[in-house]
């Protein structure tokens, strides 16, 4: 349930609701907005009277949340949550785009599409270093060295980073050097990695599972909010479906569902979503017309030659336009890249 204090509620009053939940065995989550606090209380309330709630000092008014996501839920934080990182901000007024490589393949490579992608306005290098492939004689990714590549790049040019990790085992490792650790489609119901990942203190970008209802993405952005990290990224990035034309099928609608029914941001995935390049422009300028607060987008400056997924990787030339095109795209709903 949800306890919204009153705006002269003072921390005496706070405290004593929240010690009276914790007696109850609440797990007590705590939002402090511009004027108002909301404690939000996780638990069974099939034998708490909520009354007893109403008429404590202090107290504004208490709601049920009918939702099974309960931190995610816009009942308990009605105002969008605003993740930072360095230079990008997520789930407010600006379009923050990530771009780069499907995976770091050399230094040289990496810098060079880097250089192109800031150079365009993209605030995140996105890279993998260890990469989950159908395949197990593809290129898996140069592990560790591609890591330091991309703390090295993202230091030097001042530009954010997010990577994929694979396993628990990795995390330690992905702490040392990457901003955003990414949880990729294959992972968003690894309860016992989403748990981990709830102990730190790094934002989380988890994208959609390829078969993943709406409701199944937020219960596991749950598992992560529930660990005290509440600095979660949404990602819709295309569910299967039968038609075998695209990689994936896009789901715009994702984006305004998910944000009538949270508040954490949520961004598009127009490479993986499409798995053709020439298509990757068009969903991307549907998503930011859709509402997305960003989108995560495959550049690469020789994608016939690439090592994966060299097919929905654009070039650095169309890149730039589609910046251009989604500057534009976004001044017309009132936001801007």
């Amino acid at each position: 349930m949800v306890i919204v204090m009153k705006d002269s509620a003072t921390e005496g009053m706070v405290h004593a609701v929240w010690e009276k939940l914790e007696k109850q065995g609440f797990q007590v989550h705590q939002v402090v907005g511009v004027n108002q606090t909301i404690l939000g209380g996780i638990g069974d309330i099939r034998d708490v009277d909520i009354r007893e709630y109403e008429v404590m000092e202090g107290v504004q008014e208490v709601l049920r949340i009918t939702e099974p996501y309960k931190l995610a839920s816009r009942t308990f934080h009605p105002d969008n949550t605003i993740v930072e990182v360095r230079e990008a901000s997520f789930g407010g007024e600006i379009v923050t785009v990530c771009a780069g490589p499907c995976s770091v393949e050399s230094e040289e490579q990496l810098y060079t599409i880097a250089r192109e992608v800031k150079k365009c306005g993209a605030k995140v290098l996105r890279a993998g270093a260890f990469k989950p492939r159908t395949s197990p004689y593809a290129f898996q990714g140069l592990g560790e060295k591609g890591l330091q590549l991309m703390q090295q790049v993202g230091e030097e040019l001042e530009i954010a980073t997010v990577s994929e990790i694979m396993e628990i085992a990795q995390l330690d490792m992905m702490l040392k050097y990457i901003d955003i650790i990414q949880v990729g489609a294959r992972n968003m119901q690894n309860y016992s990695l989403l748990r981990e990942l709830g102990h730190i203190r790094k934002p989380i970008l988890l994208k959609r599972g390829l078969s993943a209802t709406i409701e199944e993405l937020l219960m596991a952005a749950e598992y992560i909010m529930s660990g005290g990290n509440y600095d979660v990224i949404l990602c819709e990035r295309g569910i299967r479906t039968f038609e075998t034309y695209t990689r994936n099928t896009m789901d715009i609608s994702a984006i305004p569902v998910t944000q009538k029914h949270s508040h954490l941001p949520i961004i598009a995935d127009p490479s993986h979503g499409t798995g053709r390049r020439d298509k990757v422009a068009p969903m991307a300028r549907a998503a930011v017309a859709a509402g997305a607060n960003g989108l995560i987008i495959e550049v690469h400056h020789d994608p016939d030659h690439a090592l994966s997924d060299g097919a929905q990787s654009i070039y650095p030339n169309q890149f730039h336009r589609l910046m251009e095109e989604l500057r534009m795209i976004a001044w017309a709903i009132g936001k801007r890249i």
